[in-house]
């Protein structure tokens, strides 16, 4: 007791200096308070650019984007400030999260050569999950930036700056900077004309690479809250004419008699396989033999080229197209589509299959909380879903994740436990980075080929097993989308890809094998490119099993509109069909779920 109560007297005492210094040092508390957004915003920018000589080559630069940055940053400092009264609490919440915010981006864009936007705090529940496989260093610098914050807010809290508004004033001053704020974000009509005037990017950013470009010439806090705007403006709402009639007619358009012309239904097989992307494409001068086993099994049977929607990262993009048959860029091309989605039995593509009689499992090798799977995905329609924590086949690990090979042995376990036919969605994880563990930490494109290597040899074991079964089966893989490498000097870099030049990371090589020819029509499948959300249909029709109206329809647009992708080609027009047909399903009535 007696502790505490000397350890009471101690915080007694901070206070009272406290207030006396509240008073006594009027000067210091005014310039510690008008100076903080100034403050907070060059060591937010000087932590994340990691030079004071790039921070002030920059302000030189575009010292209008700089000023953005510090109105801004005072419209929420004073708004918290009007709040509490205290300078020291509203410092402590601006300073700290605007940092961590910096910190995070500095760790992001050092991890897989992406910038921070609004979106990504979505993840923020699975920071676990992104600790596993990201790059975090801490250098001498962060530390010194980190204590000169630190050492501002303590002598913001020392000094003990506060104000003591009357109340009209003080609502009025809360009101007022809280509504610039949130209308120069959220409001296109005001956000539009206040980045033209302080000179801000507001170019598209159709990709990843635009949208890094765009990062450099805006800076930190103005692309953050640039792209916020962006992201407002891109909300999703029903399309003009969205109704049973239009959707009625679009189906019927496309509804002939349709039979199963297989005698049997064969065990149909996809492999979306984490990172996986032919570096022959764009580095000519590569010679490798990590492909091996892909192109063995691609020579045996059908190859294509997909476009992917997503590049380096957010693999639900691509997995999404690939379970529902539909198009991202009809969302606006939202990182995680899934997120859309109402809570209801979803008009999936294994479901499809489930009401042919398939028995439908979903496999994947990672948290099952990753990303929401086990919640949003048991609407898919999966009869079995396997994660890290259920795998039914012994568990090996290749560096951090566990190796593609268990999925295959997860597979064939299923195939042998199971007497009706089986649709089987797998997403694998053993390729994705970090790629600084191998034989060269600093070789991340070798370290990166030599998994490619061992996933195509397994891959091509279990194509070897498929071959010694009785059963019928149809195998798709497809990558989800080319790696992520470090955001400085990196693979991409050193090839000068930019915003202009980035499509071909978006196109993906795949390929659909059978152990049984008289299974594949192999005269349906299309020569040209093809957007990854029709791989489905494809299948469907090359197996010859029952196409309903959807379906149909689908393929036929598949003739009409090969590719449609916002990041592989940004000129491409909107088509009304498609996105109806999107929205229907997934934010609709479900009108063309027959």
């Amino acid at each position: 007791m007696k502790e505490h109560g000397k350890f009471r007297q101690r915080i007694d005492a901070i206070n009272e200096k406290r207030e006396i210094n509240s008073t006594k040092y009027r000067m210091t508390n005014f310039l510690l308070t008008v100076l903080f957004p100034v403050f907070i915003v060059s060591m937010a920018e000087i932590n994340q650019g990691k030079y004071v000589s790039k921070f002030i080559l920059f302000v030189a630069k575009k010292p209008t984007i700089f000023l953005f940055n510090i109105l801004l940053a005072s419209g929420i400092f004073y708004t918290l400030l009007y709040i509490f009264k205290k300078s020291w609490i509203a410092s402590a919440i601006e300073g700290l999260s605007y940092f961590t915010l910096s910190i995070v981006e500095l760790f992001k864009y050092g991890t897989n050569g992406n910038h921070l936007i609004l979106t990504d705090m979505k993840l923020a529940k699975s920071i676990k999950s992104l600790t596993s496989f990201a790059y975090i260093k801490i250098t001498p610098m962060l530390l010194i930036y980190t204590f000169i914050v630190l050492a501002y807010l303590f002598a913001v809290f020392w000094f003990n700056p506060k104000i003591n508004p009357k109340p009209q004033k003080r609502i009025i001053t809360i009101a007022s900077c809280l509504t610039a704020c949130v209308s120069v974000i959220a409001i296109p009509s005001i956000s539009m004309p206040v980045y033209s005037f302080f000179e801000i990017d507001t170019s598209e950013s159709s990709n990843t690479f635009k949208l890094n470009e765009k990062f450099e010439n805006n800076s930190f806090l103005a692309f953050f809250v640039q792209t916020a705007s962006e992201n407002f403006s891109k909300r999703i709402v029903e399309p003009k004419d969205y109704n049973s009639e239009t959707i009625d007619e679009m189906l019927e358009e496309n509804s002939e008699d349709n039979k199963i012309t297989t005698q049997n239904k064969p065990n149909v097989i996809v492999i979306m396989s984490e990172s996986f992307a032919d570096f022959r494409r764009i580095a000519k001068d590569l010679e490798t033999d990590a492909y091996d086993g892909f192109d063995e099994t691609a020579k045996e049977g059908y190859s294509g080229t997909a476009i992917v929607p997503t590049f380096g990262s957010f693999t639900v993009r691509t997995e999404f197209e690939l379970n529902f048959g539909l198009p991202v860029k009809s969302l606006n091309d939202p990182n995680m589509p899934q997120r859309l989605l109402i809570d209801r039995e979803q008009p999936t593509v294994a479901r499809y299959y489930s009401d042919l009689g398939y028995k439908t499992a979903y496999i994947h090798t990672f948290l099952r909380s990753f990303y929401d799977r086990d919640t949003i995905y048991s609407n898919f329609g999966f009869d079995e879903m396997y994660f890290e924590d259920n795998l039914t086949v012994p568990v090996e690990y290749r560096n951090s994740y566990i190796d593609d090979s268990v999925i295959f042995n997860q597979i064939e376990k299923l195939l042998k436990d199971n007497d009706e036919p089986m649709f089987i969605h797998t997403t694998t994880m053993q390729n994705h980075q970090p790629y600084n563990q191998g034989k060269d930490p600093d070789d991340e494109l070798g370290n990166y080929l030599d998994g490619v290597s061992d996933m195509t040899k397994d891959f091509r074991e279990f194509i070897n097993y498929l071959k010694t079964i009785d059963e019928p089966t149809v195998v798709m893989m497809v990558g989800d989308h080319y790696p992520s490498f470090k955001g400085e000097d990196n693979i991409y870099n050193q090839l000068e890809i930019n915003g202009e030049t980035c499509s071909v990371l978006y196109e993906q090589p795949y390929l659909i094998w059978t152990n049984d020819k008289k299974e594949i029509d192999s005269s349906v499948i299309p020569n040209e490119k093809i957007s990854t959300f029709y791989l489905p249909y494809v299948l469907m029709d090359s197996i010859g099993l029952k196409e309903d109206s959807f379906v149909q329809t689908m393929l036929t647009k598949m003739k009409e509109v090969p590719v449609y992708s916002t990041h592989y080609n940004s000129e491409i027009p909107n088509d009304e069909e498609l996105d109806i047909l999107t929205y229907d399903r997934v934010l609709g009535e479900n009108i063309s779920d027959d």
